[in-house]
């Protein structure tokens, strides 16, 4: 198995608010199920931004923006029960009752908690976000360390219909 040496996919999806955000993200430069090329995830990095320049305004209560990688289209975020799931993660804000805010930062789901990776043989994927509340931040972006490796012909078609 052919396989190639590290490189960076970066990708942003804009966040609205409380609303459901998707971007794709192209992979066919990489991916070619019937010519036997396959993107193997090995880690991922994610930055919860406003622009680079305000921190997050938190409001009163808990708050979560969370973020989710999938091989699928989706209208929300889904659990890690769903198969097109190949990372998700979470940014909380909480106001303490003195002033300021604690926020903390999960990773649930990610390629980097796996022996191998992730193998995508999808030519297209797919970032997205959503808030419980706006709190100022207006991206999630991500940093994925990639390979690109030849499977054979059959193996290719059966790992790219499993991840319809």
């Amino acid at each position: 198995m052919a396989k190639s040496d590290s490189f960076f996919i970066r990708a942003s999806v804009d966040l609205n608010g409380t609303t459901y955000t998707q971007q794709s993200i192209d992979l066919g430069a990489y991916v070619d199920a019937l010519g036997k090329s396959v993107l193997r995830v090995h880690n991922i990095a994610v930055q919860y931004g406003s622009n680079g320049v305000d921190a997050p305004s938190i409001p009163t209560g808990q708050h979560r923006t969370g973020f989710s990688l999938m091989t699928q289209s989706n209208t929300d975020l889904p659990g890690a029960d769903d198969r097109s799931v190949i990372a998700t993660g979470s940014l909380f804000a909480t106001e303490n009752p003195t002033g300021g805010a604690t926020i903390s930062e999960s990773l649930d789901v990610a390629p980097q908690h796996w022996t191998n990776g992730y193998l995508v043989a999808v030519e297209q994927i797919y970032l997205a976000a959503k808030e419980t509340a706006d709190i100022g931040l207006t991206e999630v972006n991500i940093v994925m360390e990639c390979t690109v490796e030849t499977l054979s012909q059959s193996a290719a078609m059966a790992l790219a219909l499993s991840q319809q």
